[in-house]
C-alpha cells in the first residue's frame, strides 16, 4: 500500500475527471445518487435507531458510488446492486468505521457544549422547528469554528478509510492510518480540491439564484427548483464520481481513455 504524492492542479483535476465519469452515464450515475440519498433520508426517520443505523451503512454506501464511478469509466455494467453490493465487502470494518464516525462526532460536539454551553449540540440535535428556533438566535461562531477544525483529522483518517477497507481489505487501523498519511501528504492537492467544490457547488448556484431572484422575485419557488434540481442530478454525482478519482490517482493509474 503506497500513496502517491501529487501536484496541487490534481485537485481540480479529480473535479474535471469527476464531470467525465458523470458525462458517460449520467441518467444512471444520478439514479444511484437519488437513491443513496433517499436511502439515508428513510433510515434518518426511523425512531431510536435511525440515525445509527444511516451512520453504519454510509460507508459501505460510499463505496458503491465509487464502484460504480470505477465501471462506469472502465465502460463495466453498473446497476442499482453496485449500490447496495459493496456494503458486503469486508462490511465488518465497513460498519466499524461508520460507528466510530458517529461517536467523533458527537463527541466533538459534546466539547463544543464547553463553548457555547450546548446551544449548537442542541440545534445539531433538534428534532423539529420548535427545538431548533429555541437556539437559533445563539451565536453559533466560535463553536463551529472548533467543531471544523476538530473534525479535520477525523475526515483526513476517514477520507479513504472505506474504500481501503473493501477494496484493500485492510482492518480499521490500517484503513484510517493510510487514509490519513494520504491525505496529510496531498494536503495542497486537497486544498485546491475544496475550493473547487466550494466554487461549483456553492458559490456558483448561490450567485446564480441570488440573481435569477432579483430578476423574477415572484417566481422564487420556481427559481429555487431549476436550481437544486441540476445540483441533486448533475453537480452531486460529479462530485461522488470525483471521490473515486481522488482514490484511483492517489492509490492506482489514471483509467480514463
Amino acid at each position: 500500500m503506497r500513496a502517491q504524492t501529487l501536484q496541487p492542479a490534481a485537485g481540480w483535476g479529480w473535479i474535471l475527471t469527476g464531470f467525465a465519469i458523470f458525462r458517460r452515464n449520467p441518467l444512471l450515475l444520478g439514479m444511484l445518487v437519488m437513491t443513496y440519498w433517499i436511502t439515508i433520508v428513510f433510515l434518518n426517520v426511523l425512531p431510536i435507531i435511525g440515525a445509527l443505523a444511516a451512520s453504519l451503512v454510509i460507508p459501505g454506501l460510499s463505496v458503491g458510488l465509487m464502484q460504480a464511478a470505477r465501471q462506469v469509466e472502465r465502460g463495466q455494467p453498473v446497476g442499482i446492486q453496485t449500490l447496495f453490493g459493496s456494503m458486503k465487502e469486508n462490511s465488518r470494518t465497513l460498519l466499524a468505521l461508520g460507528a466510530l464516525y458517529l461517536c467523533c462526532t458527537l463527541g466533538i460536539l459534546g466539547l463544543s457544549t464547553l463553548l457555547d454551553g450546548g446551544d449548537m449540540f442542541r440545534f445539531m440535535m433538534a428534532g423539529n422547528r420548535a427545538e431548533r428556533a429555541a437556539v437559533e438566535d445563539a451565536d453559533f461562531v466560535l463553536p463551529a469554528l472548533f467543531v471544523m477544525l476538530a473534525m479535520l483529522p477525523v475526515m483526513m483518517a476517514y477520507w479513504f478509510a472505506p474504500v481501503l477497507a473493501a477494496w484493500h481489505r485492510l482492518p480499521l487501523g490500517k484503513a484510517l492510518f493510510f487514509s490519513f498519511i494520504a491525505c496529510w501528504i496531498n494536503w495542497r492537492a486537497f486544498l485546491i480540491y475544496g475550493f473547487g467544490l466550494l466554487l461549483i457547488a456553492g458559490i456558483v448556484p448561490g450567485v446564480l439564484l441570488g440573481i435569477l431572484l432579483l430578476i423574477m422575485p415572484g417566481a422564487a419557488s420556481f427559481i429555487t427548483a431549476v436550481v437544486t434540481i441540476p445540483m441533486v442530478l448533475i453537480i452531486a454525482p460529479s462530485i461522488f464520481a470525483s471521490f473515486y478519482a481522488c482514490y484511483r490517482d492517489i492509490f492506482g493509474i489514471s483509467e480514463i481513455v
